[in-house]
This record gives structure tokens, sequence and C-alpha cells, in this order.
């Protein structure tokens, strides 16, 4: 049975699944740090799942990209999270972009999108993050659900590229010393996406006692340094394992890496869900909606779109 079809079964009672892929990358985050030294990071490689997000979609490959970006970047700093619920990173501006959102579950569940006007980015339009969003604002959101105060992250857009965006966040409003290295591109394996996220640990925690303040900063400059002579085609080789990244890059620093995390394909709409949100319509807005007595409502993640028959959808407030 489609779920995305009316059917027998009451529409708040069908939490059917609607047929998109099933795709997990079981080592989708690495975390690692260096031992004794105030350095923590994650490395995130979407492999075939950046492909099966981003396609649902017929976007610009600049679009793209940028939606690559962000999926990659929301799942990594998901990683260092205790929540239950999702991570959000969302960006609206006055570009070419208006709206951008990924979000990830504490259980590694991804999804996004990008909403950009049709026709402004044909030809050699914008292909930059501050060109294609714009003047507006950056929010970093964790939602724990109704029962739980939600945190609320938000900074005015400021930098060139998403990492540099998400750099001045973290500068700005966590007062915590990161970097962030994105990637995302069409390959002969199809769209990859990944991100490399380096942050300076504060205070004493699993520092050596012999580094002193000078030393300690010394060891992250130093990390810096190595993290920056990573490249494109290597963040986005399926070929290079995580491992293997991250010794070339730190095996001379005490790099230890930590049990992996999974990446799967996220989008969480479902009939009833999507019941739901008609119910909150009114009788015109509902007839208005209707073409040839049916209501398509499309879920802006997963691009499917979800058909309801008028006559069996009920307005909010009708007896």
């Amino acid at each position: 049975m489609d779920p995305t079809q009316p059917s027998a079964t009451p529409d708040f009672l069908n939490h059917d699944r609607p047929p998109v892929p099933h795709l997990t990358v079981p080592r989708g985050v690495q975390p690692f740090h260096l031992a004794e030294k105030p350095v923590r990071g994650r490395l995130v490689r979407l492999g075939p799942l950046a492909d099966a997000l981003l396609t649902r979609h017929d976007m610009p490959a600049p679009v793209t990209a940028l939606l690559g970006q962000a999926l990659a970047l929301t799942a990594g700093l998901a990683a260092a999270l205790k929540f239950q619920g999702s991570f959000s990173l969302q960006a609206k501006g006055d570009g070419p972009v208006g709206m951008l959102l990924a979000d990830c579950t504490e259980a590694g569940a991804l999804r996004g999108y990008a909403r950009a006007e049709a026709g402004t980015l044909a030809g050699d339009g914008p292909a930059g993050a501050a060109a294609l969003l714009g003047k507006g604002y950056l929010a970093f959101t964790v939602d724990q659900g109704a029962e739980m105060e939600r945190y609320q992250g938000i900074i005015g857009i400021e930098g060139d590229s998403l990492a540099e965006m998400t750099g001045h966040y973290f500068a700005t409003s966590e007062q915590l010393a990161s970097r962030v290295w994105l990637a995302a591109a069409p390959t002969p394996a199809g769209w990859r996406a990944s991100a490399l996220i380096l942050e300076r640990v504060a205070g004493q925690g699993g520092v050596g006692p012999e580094l002193d303040e000078a030393a300690q900063q010394d060891a992250w400059e130093t990390a810096l340094a190595l993290a920056g002579t990573i490249t494109e085609a290597e963040l986005l080789d399926d070929a290079l394992s995580g491992e293997r990244l991250l010794h070339r890059l730190f095996h001379a620093e005490g790099l230890a890496v930590d049990r992996p995390r999974p990446l799967s394909y996220g989008c969480r709409c479902s009939r009833s869900r999507l019941a739901s949100v008609l119910a909150g319509f009114g009788t015109e807005d509902l007839d208005h909606m209707a073409e040839n007595g049916d209501i398509t409502m499309t879920c802006e993640f997963c691009n499917l779109g979800f058909r309801f028959a008028r006559d069996e959808v009920r307005a909010a407030g009708a007896g």
C-alpha cells in the first residue's frame, strides 16, 4: 500500500513510511581526539547518503552543494551533543536561497532542503554561500519535544562560506575556539558531502598536566595547521576511509579515534503527520487547496506528494 495515496485506513492512523530510500552509513561520523591535547573533532563522510538526500530535488549545482555542506555540518555538530529529539541548522536570508534547513536526530537520521527562487540561479549566477543566502540569520536549534525547553542560538550571517559563518557563530555566541572544513560536490559515484570539525577543549579535561597554556595553544595551532592540509578530493573520496584520512593528518599528534556513529536517510514525513497539518486549516482554505476533488501536500524534505480526498478532510472547528 502506498501511504501517499488515499486508502481505507484513516489518515490519522496511517504512519507508514513513504517510498524513500532505506539507507544507513554505519560510520558516517567518526569522533576523535588528540591524546593529552586540548583538541577534539569529528570527521563526517555521508557517502551514498549524500546522493540519496540531495537528488530528491532538481536544484542548481551551487544550491545542491550548499545543502550538502549543511547536511554534513549538521551531522557533525549533532554528534557532539547529548539530546533526545533533533538538532537543526537553519539559514534565512534575502538572497536567491531564501531558506536552508538541515536537521539530525540523536540517532543520526538526517534530512534537509533548500528553497531557491526559480530563475534566479541560471547561467553565471552566484555560487558561494554568502551570495546565495544574502543578508539574514543563521540559527542552531536543539528541539527535544513539547515538554522540554528548546535551545536556540541565532546570529547574523557573517562570512563568505558556510564554514566561516559557523565559525563566526561559535566564536561570538558560544565563545568556543573551533574550525570547520566543508565539501560537497558531484563525483563519478554521485553527490558526496563531508565535514571536518575541530574544537579546542575548554579547561583541563583530558589535557596532559605538563601542558601549560602556551603549550596548549601551540597544540591547538598545530592541529589547525595539519587539518588545513586536507583537500576536497580527500574529503569526498569513498576509497579513502575516515580512519586513514585522520591518520594522515594527526598520526604524530596522539590521534585516538572514538566509536563511530551511523547516519541514515531521515525524512520523518507520514500521512498522519500531514493529515494533522491539514486539520488546522479552515473550510475556505481547504477548498482553495483542492484540485479536482483532491488536496496534494508535498513534503519539502523528500519531495513526495501525499494526496488527500477533499471530502474526507475535516476543517478546523468543524463539528
